[in-house]
């Protein structure tokens, strides 16, 4: 029996020098002596650890497990269906479109703050009052956004339908 050096196996299998070490660490390749190899005892061990690692699919197919499978998917996309239509789910354009329409009101409150407090402002001296009217404006345009539910409410997703 010739043997071969793990180089001459590595150029073989098509794989480097660590590879056929690493497979001999691991036990899938079997040294005869220190660093040598029988090539075709290599092979054939490389050949069924790949067979052992990638079975044939086909081989492993089982009706019942794949049709379980389609079931559950139709049975949850169906569950997905109706919480849309209770309302319970919401679509990822909707929760967009909500999102955009509350924050561009809750800017527009806030560059309204000083057109319409600087007046009122202007003939107030007392920083104590200043203060509570500029905070109950920011607490008013603040409360655009903690209203969360009616933003959705409004979006027509009340779960009726118009006849």
């Amino acid at each position: 029996m010739k043997l071969y050096t793990s180089s001459a196996v590595a150029r073989a299998l098509d794989m480097t020098e660590r590879n056929v070490r690493t497979l001999r660490d691991r036990g899938i390749l079997t040294e005869y002596r220190p660093g040598l190899y029988d090539l075709t005892t290599a092979t054939h061990q490389y050949i069924n650890f790949l067979r052992q690692k990638n079975p044939d699919a086909e081989e492993k197919v089982d009706y019942n497990t794949e049709r379980a499978k389609l079931v559950r998917a139709k049975r949850e996309s169906q569950e997905l269906e109706l919480q849309l239509k209770k309302n319970e789910l919401h679509t990822s354009e909707e929760v967009e479109s909500v999102m955009v329409d509350m924050l561009l009101r809750f800017k527009a409150r806030l560059m309204a703050l000083p057109a319409k407090l600087s007046p009122a402002i202007a003939k107030k001296t007392d920083q104590t009052e200043i203060f509570k009217m500029i905070k109950s404006g920011v607490d008013e345009a603040l409360e655009e956004l903690a209203d969360f539910d009616t933003a959705f409410g409004s979006g027509g997703g009340d779960g009726k339908e118009d006849e």
